[in-house]
């Protein structure tokens, strides 16, 4: 699913997140980034800016209120949203907890 859409100038960045975990940056109609996380990941890949290539980063998070993002390009906030790690350990945190309880709910 669709998660946002960036238009800088003359480009334009599609951010989707499936249920699965995948998340995919496309530029301009071709994808330039795809990782599989649970809980965000980073992204990197240039763009055309003014005939000169621009390095960019996307960090694609969790927050206290959801999904957060920050986009960079040559090191320089664009888009910059607070990250929050709580989110992300309380959700490693549940899942080995649960692993730990279905494990000895099966062997034990």
């Amino acid at each position: 699913m669709k998660f946002t859409t960036i238009n800088l100038g003359d480009n334009k960045i599609e951010v989707f997140n499936s249920f699965i975990g995948r998340e995919t940056i496309v530029l301009n109609g071709k994808v330039v980034s795809e990782k599989n996380s649970i809980t965000g990941a980073t992204h990197h890949f240039k763009m055309i800016e003014n005939d000169q290539e621009v390095a960019c980063k996307f960090i694609l998070g969790y927050g206290l209120n959801g999904v957060v993002m920050s986009l960079y390009k040559d090191n320089k906030p664009v888009i910059e949203s607070e990250k929050s790690m709580f989110f992300g350990f309380v959700f490693l945190t549940l899942i080995c907890f649960g692993f730990v309880f279905f494990y000895n709910v099966i062997f034990h």
